[in-house]
């Protein structure tokens, strides 16, 4: 399979979206880009590049990346990537992001909100499971509620 250069194309679309889910899992845990690049031994510059899929990241570097995010290398690809290097959902060349043509602008991650993380970062500290379930219950029903009310 052939590869297209970086300067003609722009980031591959799997750089690109390693990189998100490094910036995504990041943010839950509450670190900075600089507290991940001191971890890994890079500056916060390279991490930049990194989550945005400017530059690649070498396997070596994501299984340290890995450790310090402390989820398993395939956490990174959760089986969604097909042989075309696309993560599912996005195998149609049209698929937003992922086109030839120009895109004015995409709409931002759901997940990368300040909310949603903060919202993520205290459920996750919740220690008893009775309660974790009482929360997504709750939640569950809450969102059923705002869909009627639509």
């Amino acid at each position: 399979m052939s590869r297209a250069k970086a300067d003609t194309e722009g980031p591959n679309p799997v750089d690109i979206y390693v990189g998100s889910k490094v910036k995504s899992r990041r943010l839950i845990l509450g670190l900075s880009q600089e507290e991940l690049a001191k971890a890994i031994g890079l500056t916060f510059q390279q991490v930049q590049k990194y989550e945005r899929g400017t530059n690649r990241i070498s396997v070596s570097r994501l299984v340290d990346i890995c450790k310090v995010l402390k989820v398993p290398v395939d956490y990174f690809f959760d089986g969604s990537f097909a042989l075309t290097g696309k993560p599912a959902g996005m195998r149609n060349a049209a698929a937003k992001g992922f086109s030839d043509a120009k895109q004015e602008s995409l709409e931002p991650d759901p997940m990368m909100k300040r909310d949603v993380l903060e919202l993520v970062r205290a459920y996750s500290r919740i220690s008893n499971p009775q309660l974790k379930k009482q929360l997504l219950e709750m939640a569950k029903a809450m969102s059923n509620t705002d869909a009627d009310e639509k």
